[in-house]
Order: C-alpha cells, then sequence, then structure tokens
C-alpha cells in the first residue's frame, strides 16, 4: 500500500501567490509564488512521508461542462500577470524536485486528479488531496482525505487533514451528498448559480430528509419553508444541470502512477537564477544529504 499527495497545482499556486508579501529577483522578475511553492512542498513531504507526488495543472477549460453552461467560470478574473509568469517556473521547479506533473487540454485538472484518486484508493492505496477546493469533499473516504492549507487568518493552525467526519462538520452533509449540496446552494467560484435565497443549512436539512437532489425536486410541493417551493418546482431542469457541473467526472483514463526522480543540479539552478538564496541553501541540504529528511 503506498501513500500519495495529489496537489491542486493552481489552487496552491494561487494560495503561495497571496500569502507572501511581494518578493522580485533583482531584474524585477517576481518570486514570490516560487518561494511559498518550494517550501509548501517541501514541508508537506517532511510532514506526510508519501511515496509519490503528483501536480495537476488545467491547460483549458472542460469541454463538457461548458457545453452544458457556456457561463461556467466566466466571470473569473484573468491570473494576475505576477503570478502567471512564474507559472513556467513553477513546473519547472516541480519537475527538478521530482514530483510528477499531469496536465491535459481541454480536460479539468479536478476531473483529472479526482479520477486518478479513487483508481488509487481502490487498489488500496491512501490519498491526500492538497487543495481548498470543496468539490474534493464528494470523493472524501476511507482511504482518501483532503489537506487543507492553513487558514490565511490563522496560518499557525498549519496544514490540517479533512476525512468523512470533517465533510460533514464542515458542510452538514456527507460526502455522497456533496454534488447534491453544491447543485442546490450554488458555487459562485464556478459561477453556477443555486436556488436563490436556499443556503447551507436548508439544503443540507433537505437532503437529511428527501436524501438527494432528485428527491428534494420530487418532495418540491412539502418543502419547508413553504416559500421555496415555487422556486424549486421551478427550478428543476436547472438544478440537474447543476448537479452535472458539480459532480466530478471519475471515468477518465487513469493515469500513470510515476515516482518521481529528483535532478538537484537542475533544481540548483533553477534556484540560483531566481536568487533564491536560501531555498537554495535548503536544497542543497536537502538533495545533497536526504538521509536528513
Amino acid at each position: 500500500m503506498a501513500k500519495w499527495l495529489l496537489v491542486d497545482g493552481f489552487n496552491l499556486a494561487y494560495r503561495c501567490f497571496f500569502a507572501i508579501p511581494e518578493l522580485n529577483r533583482a531584474d524585477g522578475f517576481p518570486t514570490n509564488a516560487l518561494h511559498g511553492w518550494v517550501k509548501s512542498l517541501w514541508r508537506l513531504s517532511d510532514q506526510e512521508r508519501a511515496d509519490g507526488t503528483l501536480v495537476y495543472f488545467d491547460l483549458g477549460g472542460s469541454q463538457d461542462r461548458l457545453a452544458l453552461h457556456p457561463e461556467y467560470k466566466a466571470h473569473r478574473e484573468e491570473m494576475p500577470e505576477p503570478l502567471s509568469k512564474q507559472i513556467p517556473v513553477i513546473k519547472a521547479l516541480t519537475r527538478a524536485m521530482g514530483l510528477g506533473g499531469v496536465e491535459v487540454d481541454g480536460v479539468e485538472s479536478d476531473d483529472l486528479l479526482a479520477s486518478h484518486a479513487v483508481a488509487l484508493s481502490r487498489k488500496g492505496d491512501q490519498v491526500l488531496i492538497v487543495s481548498s477546493d470543496k468539490d474534493f469533499a464528494q470523493i472524501v473516504g476511507e482511504r482518501i482525505r483532503i489537506m487543507l492549507p492553513p487558514p490565511t487568518a490563522n496560518p499557525k493552525l498549519g496544514w490540517r487533514v479533512m476525512d468523512q467526519a470533517g465533510v460533514v462538520e464542515k458542510f452538514g452533509v456527507p460526502p455522497s451528498q456533496i454534488a447534491d449540496y453544491l447543485a442546490l446552494v450554488g458555487d459562485t467560484s464556478d459561477n453556477i448559480p443555486g436556488v436563490s435565497g436556499v443556503g447551507p443549512k436548508t439544503a443540507s436539512r433537505w437532503l437529511a430528509e428527501f436524501g438527494s437532489l432528485e428527491g428534494v425536486i420530487g418532495a418540491a410541493d412539502r418543502l419547508a419553508p413553504e416559500r421555496f417551493r415555487a422556486s424549486v418546482a421551478a427550478s428543476a431542469d436547472l438544478l440537474r444541470r447543476n448537479l452535472k457541473l458539480t459532480t466530478l467526472n471519475l471515468a477518465l483514463p487513469a493515469q500513470a502512477s510515476v515516482h518521481g526522480v529528483a535532478r538537484p543540479d537542475e533544481l540548483f539552478a533553477l534556484l540560483e537564477g531566481m536568487e533564491m538564496k536560501s531555498a537554495l541553501a535548503d536544497a542543497r541540504k536537502r538533495y545533497g544529504e536526504p538521509e536528513l529528511f
């Protein structure tokens, strides 16, 4: 049985970019996300002692979801230019650190990661998903958990593991109902509209009573509060579409589970070129004396 870290690449990159004050190379090239990236992955590696780490990046939007809902994620702002400049370096650092990178054009990285996580768990492997994206809560189970980053407001809490009980505590529903829950309340980050006025408590109560989104739709004439009955009935088609959008695609072809090999000289050159002196010193110790880590 192996243990894997599956990293939501852009989710972590954005976090690193905004969590660290602006840092630049002497010529002005931004390096703040790069510092956070290597430190975060090293910290997780030391903490979890995983047998392998895979990092997933988006190359393009989900064609299936865009066909259903052309406005899917349409309201998201463009990636900040200073972060965009750092993404190719982040990918190069990831490869040099010996971590596998996974990206497929036209397929959402969330689906790639989720389908691989489920495939690994079925083999008996343990999986930790490194992401703050709530969509992944729907696949949490005995062998799949989520590694949540330290909250910005309280970084001293550190990285935290969310299991099945944690999903229920956070959302009020078990993993099997997360996609239904998101279909009802909507997901502003993905531009998915829910039923107006329906919040987490109402959605979780309905799902506890009626079992599924379809059960809620079928019981529209007896929902409480009564004011939602007409809107849920009228939104039946929208809610069914929402469920297709919020449900992760777990039927994608299995990705190769490759245990990467670090390339220290390449890593040292990248860090030196980015003028990341403290990270370079750490890397020389880490990869020069791996038995210490």
